[in-house]
């Protein structure tokens, strides 16, 4: 991440984050309304200091069934206090008290029936609150809060390539003919993968066109939507762009060249490994977009070097892609710093 290229360069604050678990809060919106009764339990889960699977097994152990059949719609980082909903199949009949599961590290706050299990991906988005410690600039980060405001460079986080970057490690081998036989981590590495190659096209935009800047042929996605049209930038279009209807993208690569720009080919060339190992394993081509606006940004200074943000972002979207335009933070959390150490 701290290759990629600034929108509004490298800011000149620093900071820790993720001192506390309490530094990183995470609230679900899953923008669902349940039908109060069906074969699935939805629960709504608190949790510091775990992580999302670890729940869904325990919730699976006191339900009676497989881990495999505990859903949630995303997952949400162990360093952190974070609310997200689980679902799990329970007969009609049958009633289970699954708040007798509720300990220091989780806590269930809701229990509803609803008529299906819940998908990954199924939420609106996610409202996060960040405290920032031992800011060194805080004036800086007040002074970059309008422009944030209009938007951030839609890159993955650090997270999606694992620690020091082992997933595209992992992928490298996995395109040289090593087999993965886990079939949850392959999926996790031919993620990393793709989103590498994203990062880096978002990021050669950023250096060349910026975010605001149209080129004379885009990739349009439908806002809310995965499908895509290319087309000239017509006035048309940019209404459509200021109206919210159709945003940016960039690719996220597969097979064939369907939805890629003559410049993004050119761009794509350095990359053409990556992009034939990921065409072999049946990926196609789809779209991201490129620009991440975020939800009600606020910050308020709670002392002299300690800094909270607070903003809402849509599924899928990484915070720290947020985070890295406003301060140069460290993470703190005990799990990096152990790490470190070792």
């Amino acid at each position: 991440m701290s290759e990629l290229n600034y929108l509004y360069g490298k800011p000149l604050s620093k900071a820790d984050f993720k001192t506390f678990a309490e530094d990183f809060m995470v609230d679900e919106d899953l923008g669902i309304e349940f039908t109060g009764s069906g074969e699935h339990v939805c629960l709504q889960v608190v949790k510091k200091g775990e992580n999302t699977p670890f729940i869904a097994k325990r919730i699976a152990e006191k339900a009676g069934v497989s881990p495999r059949d505990v859903s949630y719609a995303g997952l949400k980082d162990r360093h952190g206090v974070c609310t997200q909903w689980f679902s799990v199949p329970v007969p009609i009949k049958k009633h289970i008290e699954f708040s007798e599961l509720n300990n220091e590290q989780f806590f269930i706050i809701a229990q509803q029936r609803h008529n299906r299990k819940l998908r990954t991906g199924c939420h609106k988005g996610n409202r996060f609150t960040i405290t920032l410690r031992n800011v060194t600039e805080p004036l800086d980060i007040l002074c970059r809060i309008n422009a944030v405001r209009a938007g951030v460079p839609n890159y993955f986080g650090e997270q999606r390539f694992g620690h020091g970057g082992h997933n595209l490690e992992m992928a490298k081998r996995m395109f040289a003919g090593e087999r993965i036989r886990d079939k949850k981590l392959r999926g996790l590495v031919i993620s990393a993968a793709r989103s590498y190659v994203f990062n880096e096209i978002v990021s050669m935009r950023v250096a060349e066109h910026g975010l605001a800047k149209t080129m004379h042929r885009e990739v349009f996605m439908l806002s809310g939507s995965n499908a895509f049209f290319e087309d000239n930038i017509s006035d048309d279009n940019i209404a459509r762009l200021a109206s919210g209807d159709i945003v940016m993208s960039a690719p996220m690569v597969g097979k064939g060249e369907k939805g890629l720009t003559e410049t993004e080919k050119q761009w794509l060339l350095p990359y053409q490994s990556w992009i034939e190992g990921l065409a072999e394993l049946g990926l196609k081509n789809e779209r991201r977009m490129l620009r991440l606006i975020p939800e009600s940004l606020t910050v308020e200074t709670l002392d002299e070097t300690t800094v909270k943000l607070s903003f809402g972002l849509p599924k899928g979207c990484f915070a720290t892609a947020l985070l890295r335009e406003l301060v140069d933070y460290k993470d703190a959390s005990p799990r990096e710093q152990k790490q470190k150490d070792a």
